[in-house]
Formats: C-alpha cells, sequence, structure tokens
C-alpha cells in the first residue's frame, strides 16, 4: 500500500485552504497530489482515513486540484478487492471550511450514517470535496461537469493510493451530491478499464433554470442561502472578465448580506436572513433571471442527456429542498431521452434528509444488483423516520 513517503507531500493546509503546487504541474486525471493518512477513525466504523489531493478537470477542459477523503474498511477484503462507492455530498456552502474533508462527519450527521452503512457493507468510500471547496479560487456550486468528473476522479486517485481494488465503482450523491452522481454517469471513459457499475442519485438538484426566480418569489429567506451560492457558483464558471460580482448583480446592501451567507458553512436559516424581503435580496429583472437561469440549467441540470448505466433515483415525498414534482420530472425527462435502465423510488413522508436513512437497504440491494457487495441483515436506523 502506497505511504506518505512515495508521495510528493503529505496535504498541508494553512487556514480552511489547503495548499496546492504554484503552478500546478499538469497531470492525467485521477494523479495524486499529495495524501495525509489519519489512521483509523472510530467515528466513522473504524475505517482508515486519507485526506487527498487529486488532479480534475472543470467545465472549461482546465486542470484543477480538488480534495477528497478515503476510507478503507477494516478487514481483509473480498477476493477480487473491495468496490468503491465515490460519495458526492449534498449541500455544505461554498467557503473553503465548508470543505466535508475537513469536517469529522464529511459535513453532516445524515452523511456520516450514510457512510457508515457503506462502509459496513465492504464497499471503499471516495468523497470528493468538489473543485474550489477546500482549494484555492472559489467553489463552483452546482456545475454539473466540475462536480461528475470530480466524483470520477477521486476513485483513480484512490487506486494509486490504495492497490488491489476491485474495478467496479458506484457513484452515489444526496441533493447536490445527487446531480453531481447523475453527471458522474457521463465520465465513463475517465476511468479507463474501472466500470461504472450503477448511480444513485437521492434527491437530485435540478431545474436549475427556475431557481432564482423561485427563490425571490417565495418569500422564504433562508433559501435565499442556495440563490447565493448558486450566483456564486455561476460567476467562477464565467470566462475571466466575463464574470458579473455580487455588488453588480444584486446592488450593495443585499450584496453584502450574500457576502455574509457564503463566508458562512449551510445553517437552516442563516443569522443574517432573518426577516429580509427575498425580492429585495434577489434585484434581478425578469430578462436578468432568464438569462442567468438559462446559464445555469445548461451548466448544472442533470437531465439534459439520457443515462446508459443502471441508475437509482430516490426522493422523499415530504422533501421541501428539492420538490418531489421537479425529481418527478427529471426521470421522465430522462426516460423520454432514452434512459434504459432507470428505476425510481420514491419514500412518502420522507424529508429531504430523512430519505437518506429510509433508502439504505433499497440502495444497498440495488449496488448489488449492479456487481456491489451483498448486503447482510438490514433494516433503516430508527432515526431516519420522519
Amino acid at each position: 500500500m502506497m505511504g506518505e513517503r512515495d508521495l510528493a507531500s503529505a496535504v498541508t493546509r494553512v487556514n480552511h485552504t489547503y495548499q496546492i503546487p504554484d503552478p500546478l504541474p499538469a497531470a492525467e486525471p485521477g494523479t495524486l497530489i499529495a495524501a495525509t493518512d489519519h489512521g483509523p477513525d472510530a467515528r466513522l466504523e473504524n475505517a482508515r482515513r486519507w485526506t487527498v489531493l487529486y488532479h480534475s478537470t472543470n467545465a472549461r477542459g482546465a486542470d484543477v486540484a480538488v480534495s477528497g477523503t478515503v476510507l478503507l474498511p477494516p478487514g481483509s477484503p473480498p477476493r477480487g478487492g473491495r468496490p468503491v462507492v465515490s460519495w458526492a455530498h449534498g449541500t455544505t456552502g461554498v467557503a473553503d471550511a465548508c470543505a466535508p474533508s475537513q469536517s469529522a462527519n464529511l459535513g453532516s450527521e445524515a452523511f456520516a450514517q450514510e457512510l457508515r452503512a457503506l462502509l459496513r457493507a465492504g464497499y471503499a468510500v471516495t468523497a470528493s470535496d468538489y473543485p474550489g471547496l477546500g482549494t484555492p479560487g472559489p467553489h463552483t456550486y452546482l456545475v454539473g461537469a466540475d462536480e461528475g468528473n470530480a466524483v470520477a476522479d477521486i476513485v483513480t486517485a484512490a487506486r494509486r493510493l490504495v492497490p488491489g481494488l476491485a474495478p467496479v465503482w458506484f457513484a452515489v450523491g444526496h441533493s447536490q451530491g445527487g446531480q453531481a452522481a447523475l453527471f458522474a454517469t457521463h465520465t465513463e471513459r475517465r476511468t479507463g478499464g474501472r466500470r461504472l457499475g450503477a448511480a444513485v442519485a437521492l434527491a437530485p438538484a435540478s431545474h436549475l433554470e427556475s431557481m432564482l426566480a423561485g427563490v425571490k418569489a417565495s418569500h422564504v429567506p433562508s433559501e435565499l442561502s442556495f440563490a447565493f451560492y448558486s450566483l456564486a457558483g455561476l460567476s467562477a464558471t464565467e470566462p475571466a472578465g466575463h464574470a458579473a460580482d455580487l455588488r453588480a448583480l444584486l446592488g450593495p446592501s443585499a450584496a453584502a448580506t450574500a457576502s455574509r451567507v457564503i463566508a458562512d458553512c449551510v445553517t437552516h436559516s442563516h443569522p443574517a436572513l432573518k426577516g429580509v424581503n427575498t425580492e429585495r435580496m434577489l434585484p434581478l429583472r425578469g430578462e436578468q433571471l432568464r438569462s442567468m437561469g438559462e446559464r445555469m440549467g445548461a451548466y448544472g441540470d442533470p437531465d439534459r442527456s439520457a443515462i446508459t448505466v443502471p441508475t437509482l433515483v430516490i426522493q422523499g415525498g415530504a422533501d421541501q429542498d428539492v420538490p418531489p414534482a421537479w425529481t418527478d420530472e427529471v426521470v421522465a425527462h430522462l426516460r423520454r431521452l432514452g434512459s434504459p435502465s432507470l428505476v425510481y423510488r420514491t419514500y412518502p413522508g420522507a424529508g429531504h434528509d430523512q430519505v437518506l436513512g429510509q433508502s439504505i437497504c433499497d440502495l444497498l440491494h440495488f449496488l448489488h444488483a449492479h456487481g456491489g457487495t451483498r448486503p447482510g441483515a438490514c433494516a433503516p436506523p430508527p432515526s431516519s423516520h420522519a
């Protein structure tokens, strides 16, 4: 097994930003830049835990450094090696401090519960932070190609860190990560001889063309966090000289509020948003909303092309963050486009996070049906019920 001495360096961090070579030497996607072995993690089934930096490419084809986590369950691997689940996390924020690799529970207790179930089932787990989250430069929030590439490329990086992993891997993600998992299905050629066995998208983000207008009209101040993250992500994708800053888009007062929200990690309701007016916070005219929505949709809607690998889409019926009707439409659209192996399961009464626990047994059986490990006795954890 590769140790830190075999890499160019261990991972280093200044405040919350991982340090990468400047300039970044060119390398193939999935090439390791650095890795730090943290040893067994008692909070995550005693899995051996690494923090890694690796090469990926963004939507414009540029080579970028991305951070993430690799988890290897204890014990002897099965014959043929452990299959890999590349976990795609839901929204944690856009500041470097929000990178899941810097958190004991990889972003939330709901995520950690999911990862523990995967590790108990015998999977090696990789977990990308996505470009710009923990690494220099802005996080390209909800830019599907950036996320999907990063989810695939960390699997290649893990194979260089941990020899002998099985050739099959799976993309599994929630919310922002559900969208990322769907984009990862278009990355087959990136992983060489490794086979993407299946994807699972839980409550995937979608309908980005409608998001800004929807938040503006919602009069629900807490929803503004997602709008501000999305504006920051969109601006980060624009070529130099074309990106609009928040002050120019929103005006000084709303931009100051947005900056406070963007500087912190996601909460149920940011204090800066208490009692604010959503229309004043998003003073964008109809044409601006339409144009920006079109660009967001082009970068991030996960149902613009057919998916050819087996895919399970999971949705909670009581989800307040990703409306069930939106996921219904995503699935219907993907089927119309000719996605041959798409399964859709809904969980009545399950909220946005609760659906993770409620669906875990179905998820494990789906992965097994497509080359994953055989699940043992499985029951949703009691805390998963809405």
